[in-house]
């Protein structure tokens, strides 16, 4: 379907514009081309989090599920609830509380695929962590092909971090990244892989706000039959579109009545069933933008899915097949910073107990082990996570 067959602000006249493209999103524009939007970061997040309110709620429960999950410490076997890290990470600096630190740091892995958490030190102690932002860092190769220093710059004022700068050659700053099948180096962003269906539902919303300031309607045609023959002059067609601009146009005018003279005939333009597709394709992109980011559509509100069975479940997958998977895999990363920062060896695991999103599995698995009468008590703990 060509959506610009019939959008309202094209002029009769103007030829197709053959289609090109570059990196990035569909956009649609009176003259009928393809427009890609930038794939960088800030182009990501403009389009997609600030002004896309599926891709937005969908960065936002992840962010939010993700940073409400507590962590729990081990050293071997034996749990360290009163490890310095663990405080540490509930207060990573003077301006964040944890669940506001973990929830940037999500956001940023989810609209870039990277982020970047650099560790600040009194002397050989980890007092704090700052989260910078990724379009802001450049990662310096050394011949080897492996990165030999971070670079980050604000303004005019460049910071550089080499590898080994901190603590017991460890890294100052600890990069987590998303799998990227073409790139050694920066991580590839969920929303990257919706980047067409995240401007097609862009560009669908607005198309509609300009249909609804067009008295909801599309644009007709004014046809010009002169009993004589002949065609409008010049100055006769400027002034006919300025008193249509003026006099007919907008919102404010919706249904005011046009008066015609002298061999001119209005011939309003319908939408015809297959054209009023765009609903269905606008949810379609919908779709498509919660699936790349492992949010069941459900869950959004987003109609047309019967995925799931119930909200319950579709709630479930999404805590089990989205949130986990990716608080699991930040809690190892920190895990393997800390000590390479020369502190002693950590096992950081999400505390599932305390996730109430997974209450009824883990009430489930408590009766099941409880009643197993074969285990020993430390099998048993150690059979749900203790």
């Amino acid at each position: 379907m060509r959506f610009s067959s019939f959008l309202p602000w094209r002029r009769a006249g103007v030829s197709a514009v053959p289609e090109t493209k570059a990196s990035g999103v569909l956009t649609l524009t009176a003259e009928g081309r393809a427009h890609w939007s930038s794939r960088a970061y800030a182009s990501l997040a403009r389009e997609g989090f600030m002004r896309n309110p599926v891709a937005h709620r969908a960065v936002r429960m992840i962010a939010e599920a993700a940073g409400s999950v507590p962590w729990l410490a081990y050293e071997g076997e034996t749990e360290r609830p009163e490890d310095f890290r663990l405080a540490l990470l509930a207060r990573p600096n003077g301006r964040m509380a944890g669940m506001d630190f973990f929830e940037t740091l999500y956001g940023h892995l989810l609209l870039s695929g990277n982020a970047f958490v650099e560790g600040v030190r009194v002397g050989e102690e980890l007092r704090e962590l700052h989260l910078l932002r990724p379009d802001r860092v450049r990662i310096i190769e050394g011949r080897d092909g492996w990165p030999e220093a971070y670079e980050y710059r604000t303004g005019n004022h460049v910071r550089r971090h080499g590898v080994g700068d901190g603590v017991g050659e460890g890294q100052a700053i600890l990069h987590l990244r998303l799998f990227h099948p073409l790139d050694d180096r920066l991580g590839f962003a969920p929303l990257e892989a919706a980047s067409m269906a995240l401007d097609l539902s862009n560009a669908a919303a607005i198309w509609n706000k300009a249909l609804l300031d067009n008295s909801a309607r599309p644009s007709g045609a004014l046809v010009y039959q002169p009993k004589e023959g002949g065609n409008l002059t010049p100055d006769q067609y400027d002034r006919l579109k300025a008193e249509l601009e003026e006099g007919y146009s907008g919102a404010v005018r919706a249904g005011r009545p046009m008066l015609l003279e002298g061999g001119l005939d209005w011939k309003a333009m319908g939408l015809s069933p297959r054209e009023m597709d765009f609903v269905e394709a606008k949810n379609g992109a919908a779709r498509d933008i919660a699936l790349a980011f492992g949010v069941p559509p459900m869950l959004i509100g987003i109609p047309g899915d019967a995925t799931y069975a119930n909200y319950q479940e579709a709630n479930r997958a999404f805590w089990r097949l989205t949130v986990l998977p990716l608080v699991t895999r930040t809690a190892a990363s920190f895990a393997t910073w800390f000590s390479e920062e020369g502190q002693t060896a950590l096992r950081l695991v999400p505390d599932l107990d305390q996730v109430s999103g997974l209450s009824t599995e883990r009430s489930e698995l408590w009766a099941r082990v409880g009643a197993a009468a074969f285990l020993s008590d430390d099998e048993k703990r150690q059979a749900v996570g203790y």
